[in-house]
């Protein structure tokens, strides 16, 4: 698909007979370069499921009924809950079975079953972390009778659909696949659903890529530098969540208002080094199904009271910022009692995850519900001492606990592996030959141990630990009033999120749920002697210390990966590595220049604020930018784009498309080329004065050529708003020496401030020339800043003809990173978008029949359906669908019907 001029590319032809002329076109050039089979267009409708007139479904009670609208969105109604969810479940296999299969071999370190050996280095390290194996636990210990319940109807719902449906009857991946290997797909299990929220917890889980970046900084950087790269949290210029609070010595429980005496708890870790490259680039090859872990990655949501809006009951938006994927990650749903009561217990409709059951984003008849990444720290990394037969803590030496593995291998021999773990977790360092020196150089004090040939690494995790957020899930969907989702919040340990609320009674509340950990010394932000007892979790912050609001008298509440509390003012840690609040202080301005005098804020405007695309760090830094005496006209006619530019990042904006390239610029000259080769772009090669060489840096013989090794997505300096608090603290320091740049051989430094900017002006002119041409005139935003949605397997790793089939794109799109319209790129890595607000969604609590929802793909995952991405268009373009919750509107809106009989 050609890019388009601006905004979202052009729409295919709706004519069915227009569609299957061009699917066998393309089918008859696969055929024709030689993928060994011939595929007609039978083979592409096979999968397409039937969603009319009725269908046997084993084990119902009562007849179900799935009303789609226009845009495939099924509705599902029952009399009962195990009908509700055995028809959750055998509805999403129609649409999203691959992607379940995908997602459950992924959660289970089964992928080499499917795609081969080039996935047992992958499958060897989600093996090693076990999220199957916690997840079995859950089900067996944890989970109450009711979520079993539900959990195995969902099942058995998945596997009748898979009993009648093999090959390209599933998907048209598995005909793909069928190329290849010989693979079956097996039965679904309940275990399959809870590990999925393993997964979502892995790429929610909080500061690990800062601590291996901190460490990785150690060669090159001093500690005073990397304190200044990252920044104490700004609290007094973006507001924390809740704003005042206090924790009561004697209960431990939360009071929103009133003040804190005691003390933060833990101190940092200072001076630990290690060399955890190998384990960062580990982390790198993990499927990240949410997107790129970092700084920047995150989420919107907020809830306006009544009291400020048109409706005059609350208004609620949430849009999670995830990876960019096909199909979207999200999957829209109402599920329905047709009575609610005893045996029938739901009446709720949002975004699930395919392959769980229940609704994890959305609202019931009487609540509604977001969430953002709360971002608490919940893991640590422990260096460990080790031997041939085990660890050692507290001065005696302790066996590891191992388990055996059996990895299989498509068209190959099995694989076998030995998990260690210590007290601490297991042994992530076991899994690549390079990290059994990690630890090799860290000065850690005179009490560690003899370091011999280097340290390990394990991993404490607080999502393998077995809990019950798959009964929160459930009690969410159920919930009343704030008493009751307050009680579902105790539950949903895993992974940590802000959670906001409002009701149809005009209450609006927030929640910080989450099993946080109370460290002994350390504060998490270095990898930590995992042989001393002092720096073991003592306990966890008690539930009813965790952070709340209630009807704030402000009126309204914002979420946005800021800071939960000022930690000068509660007991607990929390984490040192908050989101630094770019977008929830433009969330928090928007919202008070609406209700300034007396205004109200209308759904229209909520979802207007979605799209807000104001760059913050433009604002900063611009001002300085024009004032600089340009001489080259050739570049100054660049510079003068940014002269009235309003900071706004439309697609078509040339404005923007420059400011960017200069701050990504600004940061490559300023932090990045002096980064240590670990955290640099894979394949940037520089020649640099050797870390740690004290010898004149005019020494030309001392210098070596280094090349980086990060992937693109997670490369430093990402560009978030982290960086945009290092900017800001040194730009009136013009001579700070972050603005120096190393005298290179032919190539004199910068010596200040201005020359640097100068600098990345013209580099940015230059670069923007080769990717958008030379007249500025032809510039835009968009064309630099573009969206691509990739089927996560086929579409990423399959040969070329097969991404074809199954990818879209590119979409021109505006936005940014750390805006509100989060449509998020790493600065390191280049324009590309990776990750966007996966969903929008805007709640109208006065009639809910009058909310708003989008998804950034389609409702199927079949590629050749209606509705694999035909919701993408107006997604780019910020627009929303109308969100129809009772029965008269669904049926207002219902184009097919389904009957699933027993």
């Amino acid at each position: 698909m050609p890019a388009n001029k601006s905004g979202p590319a052009p729409k295919k032809k709706k004519g069915r007979r227009g569609r299957l002329v061009a699917i066998t076109v393309v089918l008859l050039l696969v055929a024709g370069i030689g993928c060994g089979a011939y595929w007609g267009v039978s083979t592409v409708r096979a999968s397409l499921p039937q969603t009319t007139g009725s269908l046997k479904l084993p084990g119902l009670a009562h007849p179900v009924d799935v009303a789609r609208d226009g845009n495939g969105i099924p509705q599902v109604y029952a009399d009962t809950d195990e009908d509700l969810f055995r028809a959750q479940g055998y509805v999403q296999a129609q649409d999203r079975f691959w992607e379940m299969d995908v997602r459950r071999h992924m959660t289970a370190g089964r992928l080499s079953e499917m795609f081969g050996k080039g996935q047992v280095k992958t499958d060897e390290f989600l093996r090693t972390l076990g999220w199957h194996h916690v997840a079995q636990k859950e089900y067996d210990t944890k989970l109450s009778p009711s979520t079993k319940a539900y959990l195995r109807a969902y099942s058995d719902g998945v596997n009748a659909y898979l009993k009648e449906h093999q090959g390209s009857a599933l998907s048209l991946e598995y005909a793909a696949l069928g190329l290849q290997n010989d693979y079956t797909p097996e039965k679904w299990t309940p275990v399959d659903s809870v590990a999925w929220l393993k997964a979502m917890a892995w790429d929610l889980r909080d500061n690990m890529q800062q601590e291996i970046d901190r460490s990785l900084m150690t060669s090159r950087f001093t500690p005073e530098q990397i304190a200044q790269l990252y920044p104490a949290y700004p609290y007094q210029r973006n507001k924390p969540i809740v704003e005042g609070g206090s924790v009561d010595r004697a209960t431990k429980q939360f009071r929103p208002k009133g003040a804190v005496n005691a003390a933060p708890a833990g101190t940092a870790v200072a001076g630990v080094q290690s060399k955890l490259s190998s384990l960062s680039t580990t982390l790198d090859k993990v499927p990240a199904l949410l997107g790129p872990n970092g700084n920047g990655i995150g989420s919107n949501s907020w809830v306006v009271s009544g009291d400020h809006t048109t409706t005059r009951k609350p208004l609620l938006a949430n849009d999670p910022h995830l990876a960019p994927q096909m199909p979207s990650l999200w999957y829209q749903m109402g599920l329905h009692c047709r009575t609610v009561g005893p045996k029938c217990n739901y009446d709720v409709s949002g975004f699930t995850f395919s392959g769980m059951p229940g609704v994890v984003i959305g609202h019931n008849q009487n609540v509604s519900w977001g969430m953002t990444n709360l971002g608490a720290d919940v893991s640590d990394l422990y260096l460990e001492k080790i031997s041939a037969g085990g660890y050692l803590y507290d001065n005696r030496q302790r066996p590891f606990l191992t388990r055996k593995e059996t990895i299989k291998v498509a068209g190959g021999e099995s694989h076998h592996i030995t998990v260690r773990s210590t007290g601490n977790g297991p042994i992530v360092s076991d899994r690549d030959d390079e990290l059994t020196g990690v630890g090799k150089d860290a000065p850690v004090g005179n009490a560690a141990p003899d370091r011999g040939d280097g340290y390990a690494v394990s991993l404490r995790w607080t999502a393998l630990d077995p809990g019950k957020s798959m009964d929160a899930v459930f009690e969410l969907d159920r919930a009343k009033d704030w008493t009751t989702f307050r009680k579902a919040a105790e539950h949903f340990e895993v992974p940590s999120q802000n959670l906001i609320y409002a009701d149809t009674k005009g209450n609006i509340g927030y929640q910080a749920p989450g099993r946080i950990p109370v460290r002994g010394a350390g504060d998490g932000t270095y990898p930590a002697p995992g042989w001393d007892p002092k720096y073991q979790w003592k306990s966890f912050i008690p539930q009813q210390a965790l952070p709340y609001e209630y009807n704030p008298k402000r009126g309204y509440i914002v979420t946005a990966n800021q800071a939960v509390v000022d930690e000068k003012k509660y007991p607990y840690l929390l984490t040192k590595d908050w989101g630094y609040g770019a977008r929830s202080q433009r969330i928090n301005d928007l919202i008070e220049s609406k209700i300034k005098d007396g205004g109200k804020v209308s759904t229209d405007d909520m979802q207007t604020f979605q799209k807000d695309n104001s760059s913050e760090i433009a604002r900063l830094l611009t001002p300085y930018l024009t004032k600089i005496d340009i001489k080259d006209k050739y570049v100054r006619d660049a510079q003068q784009l940014l002269d009235g530019w309003d900071f706004t990042q439309e697609p078509d904006s040339a404005a923007a498309a420059y400011f960017n390239a200069v701050w990504r610029n600004t940061l490559k000259l300023a932090f990045g080329n002096k980064m240590p080769k670990e955290l640099r772009l894979e394949g940037q090669c520089l020649t640099v004065h050797p870390a740690n060489e004290t010898g004149p840096a005019d020494d030309l013989d001392k210098w070596v050529r280094e090349c980086g090794r990060r992937a693109a997505d997670s490369a430093q300096p990402d560009g978030g708003d982290r960086w945009y608090e290092v900017v800001r603290g040194i730009l009136d320091d013009p001579n700070n020496a972050w603005w120096k740049t190393e005298d290179r051989p032919g190539h004199p430094g910068d010596k200040n401030r201005d020359q640097l900017l100068a600098e990345a002006m013209k580099d940015a002119r230059y670069e923007l020339t080769a990717k958008l041409g030379k007249n500025i005139d032809n510039w835009s935003w968009g064309r630099l800043h573009q969206l691509y949605l990739n089927n996560q397997t086929l579409g990423t790793d399959g040969p070329g003809f097969l991404q074809g089939l199954f990818n879209r794109g590119p979409w021109n799109v505006g936005g940014g990173e750390a805006a509100v319209d989060a449509t998020g790129w790493n600065a390191a890595g280049g324009y590309k978008v990776t990750w966007v607000p996966s969903m929008r969604m805007v709640v109208n609590l006065a009639d809910l029949d009058k909310s708003r929802w989008i998804n950034l793909t389609g409702a199927s995952g079949h590629a050749y359906s209606d509705h694999y991405y035909d919701q993408t268009d107006k997604w780019a373009k910020g627009e929303l669908l109308p969100w129809a919750f009772s029965e008269a509107a669904v049926k207002k809106r219902t184009k097919d019907t389904l009957t699933l009989s027993p």
